[in-house]
């Protein structure tokens, strides 16, 4: 059973964690959503410490995956597993 196409914010948070580290381009390119949605979830990861700021030079900034979030990242895979494997059931 299917229960909605639309994605979750967990699923929005896991696609930008996915990358490991990126700029807000590719961050919003790769997460497929708009520039007000990627500001909103990057202070949020920020503010959870799931993501770090890293200075490139100015005034470019890549965010990259703490450990912290790279845990979050397996936890949800490994729910988003369990879920798959009851719908095929």
């Amino acid at each position: 059973m299917k229960i909605n196409n639309r994605r979750s914010n967990i699923q929005i948070i896991a696609d930008m964690l996915r990358l490991g580290e990126a700029g807000k381009t590719e961050m919003m390119y790769s997460a497929n959503m708009s520039y007000f949605q990627l500001q909103k979830y990057l202070k949020y990861l920020l503010h959870l410490k799931l993501i770090d700021e890293v200075a490139l030079g100015n005034p470019s900034v890549s965010y990259r995956v703490t450990e912290k979030g790279f845990e979050l990242l397996k936890n949800i895979d490994s729910i988003q597993q369990v879920l798959e494997a009851g719908e095929e059931d």
